[in-house]
This record gives C-alpha cells, structure tokens and sequence, in this order.
C-alpha cells in the first residue's frame, strides 16, 4: 500500500482522503481539475447536508438528464446553459481588450457552410414577419474599417423558430446568410423582426426551471459570427432591449453592450428603396474585432 492510498475517510477529511488518490495521475491538469472539482463537492454536500433520499433524486435527475441527449439534443448543455455556466465559460475564454465587442453563446440552431449573399440581401426566404433592415460596421480596436470580414448571421423567424426546427416547414437556410465588407467595413442585409422564445422544455432541465420558478424564454436577438484575417473570431448576438424577458434570459446570454435600437421608421420612400411594402424596422450596429492576441488571458 502506497502512502497516499492510506487514510481512513471520515467526514472531516473526506476531500484528503480521495484527492491523495489521484496523486499518480497522468496528466496533472486533470489531477488539478479533479481536486477543485472534489473539494467544491464536497463542501456542498457538508453545508447542505442532503438526505440520502435527496442525493439520490439529484443521481436520477441527473440520469433523466442524460438520457435526453440525442443526435440533435444535449441536455447537459441546456443545463449548463441555465445554471449560467456555458456563459461563465465563455466570459473566461473571450476576455476582450478594451473597446472590443463582448461575446455570448453559441446557441445550438447554428449551420455550417450557409450560402454567401450579395449585401444587402433578404434573408427572410418566406416573406412572413415584420421587414426590417440591419446595418453597420465591422471595425477593429483603433476604430479603422475592416476589409474582407464574414459575418455569418441567422436568427428565429416572428414565431420564435429557427428554420432547422420546422424543417418542411420554413425553406432551407431561411433567416441565415454571410455577408463580407468591402473596404469601408460596413453590412447591410434585410431580414424580419426577431421574437423572443423558449428554449427546449419539456424534459429535466425544463422541470428545474419550472421547480425553481423561473420561465424558459430568451429575449429577441439575432446571432452573429464574425470573422477576418488577423482577428479574433467573434460569437456573439444583438438584443432588442423592449423585449419582455430582456433583464431574465433564460441562459443569461444578455449584455448591457449587446443591446441594440430597434427602431420602427415609417418612411415610405425607404421602405420601397428597400423593398419593404410598408413600415420596418432598422437596426444599426458597430462590431469591434480585437486583432490576434490583444485579448489573450493571462498566464495562469
């Protein structure tokens, strides 16, 4: 018997005794992970201290939790989403220099390999919501225009779904596009006025949040990747700041920055330069590219 393998555990030393366990394990940034990870669970526990009834529903919920992932599901992300770590995660991994556009989640109703459009296209390939117009410029952290960048955009149709939840329902590749700058930096597309909605329900991680009193909606927004040469890529969204769950994101994706103005403009001789029938929406909104490495993390 090896000296770490000694030790009885008790309550007061439980986190020694099965931290000194793993004193042989092969990759040390594992060993790190796994003795923050032991040591922050069992100090839930102590302070908590569950029932053994109790431990055992949050086994199962858990296990329920599990068993919901699919080809085309992650219930474990959904939870993670909720619980605001995905957004946790994110904040550590994409800290900005100053001046740059700050970064939310990816969301699961992204496409691969969506078609590049002319600027200024419609990507609304149904013609049902309300118009409106989007705009604006792709600069880096020193305020010049960016030249050749790719925005990847899509976002949820007036009824809160994305074409690849109402496949044969909603044409391919409705609501999405990639636009690139030429050299003034600046995008202009048309598209439909976003709605808020809820995220998948209707199994454990709904239940949790129904537990918890708490709704499942994200606020309206529309979905940007952003890349170019020398940059850092840049996920992120833009918020309506009237919607109704605004200030209560379900997977608290909202940042103060990323809330736009959604403006309704009732200017006939716009609309028919746009091809709108009538009174839109118009949109504008600045991104800002930090350049290869300016926002890289500090050494740990």
């Amino acid at each position: 018997m090896e000296a770490h393998e000694k030790g009885f555990f008790t309550e007061e030393n439980s986190v020694e005794v099965v931290t000194g366990r793993n004193k042989n394990a092969r990759d040390e940034r594992l060993k790190q992970i796994m003795e923050v990870v032991t040591r922050k669970l069992h100090e839930a526990v102590k302070e908590i201290e569950p029932t053994q009834q109790e431990w055992m529903e949050a086994i199962l919920f858990l296990t329920r939790t599990g068993q919901m992932c699919s080809d085309w599901r992650q219930e474990f992300i959904l939870l993670s989403d909720t619980l605001g770590v995905s957004m946790l995660v994110d904040a550590i991994n994409n800290r900005k220099p100053s001046g740059a556009s700050e970064s939310t989640v990816l969301g699961p109703f992204h496409v691969k390999d969506v078609p590049e459009l002319e600027m200024g296209a419609n990507i609304c390939l149904d013609q049902k919501g309300e118009d409106m117009f989007i705009s604006g410029r792709i600069l880096d952290t020193a305020g010049r225009p960016i030249e050749g960048a790719v925005l990847d955009v899509w976002q949820a149709n007036d009824e809160g779904f994305y074409d690849v939840q109402q496949l044969g329902i909603q044409p391919q590749f409705n609501l999405r596009g990639a636009f690139r700058t030429g050299s003034d930096g600046r995008y202009w597309f048309r598209a439909v006025k976003p709605k808020y909605y809820p995220i998948p329900n209707d199994g454990p991680v709904g239940q949790m949040l129904e537990h918890l009193g708490r709704h499942p909606n994200r606020p309206a927004h529309l979905h940007y990747i952003i890349k170019a040469d020398g940059h850092e890529t840049l996920i992120t969204h833009i918020f309506d700041p009237d919607d109704p769950y605004i200030s209560s994101d379900a997977v608290f994706g909202v940042k103060e920055s990323l809330l736009a103005d959604f403006r309704r403009v009732r200017d006939s001789s716009r609309a028919k330069a746009y091809g709108f029938a009538g009174e839109f929406w118009e949109v504008e909104y600045d991104f800002v590219l930090a350049r290869n490495g300016e926002g890289e993390k500090p050494a740990r």
